[in-house]
């Protein structure tokens, strides 16, 4: 580690990672799980759900191409902060929109600060992710998102209570802020500045700003960033595909209703998170590209299954496969760009970027895709993501001191 703490602290500053990563997926499940009440609350059809959807992603992609210079300029732990507090009074407004206003562009707007704050922030805890995981010195970094995934799985679930106990929409989501809300200090207590720590013996040696931005963006002159990127935007698709679709499509196309679409979305997250919990030792056991290929198949098949099921078992069985495909790739991807320690902020950056972006901006254009050839057809495009996923796997096989990566070495 390059900066001293005790075993103490550094205990203290995973969990607070762990626990900022659930709280990001408490945070997509509670607008996800929600999705079919708030279409039918404002009476809105596909077209306009993709409309919020894509101001939601805008604000995402401007969030994540801004969390560069907001690290650069505050460090993560101000700047993680700020955002959870920003997506915290988003998420109460997407409530407030709903039920207590009926409105449309305050909904929006809610989406707008929460795509905001979530899309800068999971920038940021994936690079003090990926610093904890070197310290470590083995494969956890799937444990942070099994976190984010067990937080979709209890967001999930929150919202299939509330649906079936016809609770509204502002008070699913109002709970939901003011816990991300009061949890957001509690975390950050216990995040060390890294960047005040740096060098003790020569606090003057710290780099500027404008330098640390520089090197921060140097990753995107390297050709792996990009193949790592198409790795992560095919299974980041098909994640995000899910958390806005999935429940949806289980409860209009097929005729599943609005709690066995959030009881489907739940599935999903359990078997998501399960992978999660015990991929590290499996990848350490097989390695990256190996497991990364099995789980594309997996998600690929599971997604067929999902769209040509002719029963609802066998869509919850898709649902379950899709969970576990898509399950490591991300966190396979944001790995692999932190093979060399002294560059892992910039490739992570980088690569989570272009994650985002298709995790974010993509469900909005399924969204619009789906007004003119059905929701379940659209769904094949997130099959040849996955399987343009699988292609690319060979991205992540471990760097070692011969390869290149860019214009230098290691």
């Amino acid at each position: 580690m390059d900066f001293a703490l005790t075993r103490s602290q550094y205990v203290r500053w995973r969990n607070a990672i762990f626990a900022i990563f659930l709280a990001s997926g408490v945070s997509i499940a509670t607008w996800a799980s929600r999705v079919p009440d708030i279409k039918l609350t404002l009476e809105i059809d596909n077209a306009q759900i993709g409309l919020l959807l894509l101001g939601m992603g805008i604000a995402s992609i401007l969030g994540i191409s801004t969390s560069p210079a907001v690290m650069a300029r505050t460090g993560a732990r101000r700047g993680m902060l700020a955002l959870m507090i920003t997506l915290s009074i988003g998420i109460a407004l997407i409530g407030v929109g709903t039920t207590v206003l009926a409105s449309f562009p305050v909904v929006i707007i809610g989406l707008a600060l929460f795509g905001f704050g979530n899309g800068c922030l999971d920038v940021m805890m994936n690079v003090e992710a990926t610093a904890i995981e070197q310290e470590a010195g083995k494969t956890i970094l799937p444990l942070f998102h099994a976190f984010f995934s067990f937080g979709t799985v209890i967001g999930a679930g929150a919202g299939w209570a509330a649906t079936n106990w016809h609770i509204s929409v502002a008070t699913h989501a109002l709970v939901a802020a003011a816990i991300i809300f009061v949890g957001a200090f509690v975390c950050i207590a216990n995040v060390p500045n890294r960047e005040a720590t740096l060098d003790p013996a020569e606090p003057g040696e710290k780099p500027h700003w404008r330098e640390r931005m520089h090197v921060a963006l140097s990753a995107w002159r390297e050709p792996r960033t990009y193949a790592l990127g198409v790795v992560m935007l095919g299974m980041a698709f098909a994640e995000g595909g899910a958390n806005d679709w999935l429940a949806l499509g289980v409860s209009e196309d097929h005729g599943g209703g609005t709690a066995m679409g959030a009881a489907a979305l739940t599935v999903f997250s359990v078997c998501m998170t399960a992978v999660r919990i015990f991929g590290g030792p499996l990848v350490d056991t097989f390695g990256r590209v190996l497991v990364l290929r099995i789980l594309a198949v997996a998600a690929a098949g599971g997604i067929l299954l999902f769209i040509l099921a002719p029963s609802l078992p066998l869509v919850f069985v898709g649902a379950a496969l899709w969970g576990v495909g898509a399950s490591l790739g991300f966190p396979l991807g944001m790995s692999a760009a932190a093979d060399e320690p002294e560059k892992a902020a910039a490739r992570v950056s980088a690569a989570a970027t272009i994650g985002y972006v298709a995790f974010l901006g993509g469900p909005p254009i399924l969204g619009l895709i789906s007004e003119h050839i059905g929701l379940l057809n659209t769904l094949f495009i997130l099959v040849a993501l996955v399987v343009a996923s699988g292609l690319f796997t060979g991205a992540a096989k471990p760097l070692n001191a011969d390869t290149k990566v860019g214009r230098g070495t290691k």
